[in-house]
């Protein structure tokens, strides 16, 4: 999916960097930047399929980004990762409300920390 575990040559397993493109492609289906908060995404029969998307890229980039902050923060970038954990923590253990505006304003909650996630992987050093 977004991210893979592969063989180096010496046996060990090295995991690939997270595929943030294909992650903020799915960011970008749901805030999209000219579209009204009320608005529904262009495909509102398909947001059940984008939380299950973004669910499981927050489960794969957090781990990655707690890596990248390390035991204990020492810098401000740092301290921001690591909130940034806990918010998405937090929004993966909550559940949508009842109906379409619900599911979609969940959704949203969900591509905006996936967002910031993924800001923090960049500012953290990741990928590089």
């Amino acid at each position: 999916m977004t991210s893979t575990t592969r063989e180096t040559p010496a046996g060990a397993l090295a995991q690939d960097p997270p595929d943030l493109e294909t992650m903020r492609a799915t960011v970008a289906r749901l805030l999209d930047p000219d579209g009204a908060p009320e608005a529904l995404p262009p495909a509102a029969a398909e947001v059940d399929t984008l939380i299950r998307m973004m669910r499981g890229q927050l489960e794969l980039l957090i781990p990655d980004v707690q890596r990248l902050v390390g035991g204990r923060p020492k810098n401000v970038s740092q301290y921001c990762g690591l909130a940034c954990i806990g918010e998405a923590r937090g929004k993966l253990s909550a559940q949508p409300q009842p109906g379409l505006s619900g599911a979609v304003a969940y959704a949203r909650r969900l591509a905006r920390v996936l967002n910031a996630l993924c800001d923090h992987y960049e500012r953290l050093g990741g990928g590089r």
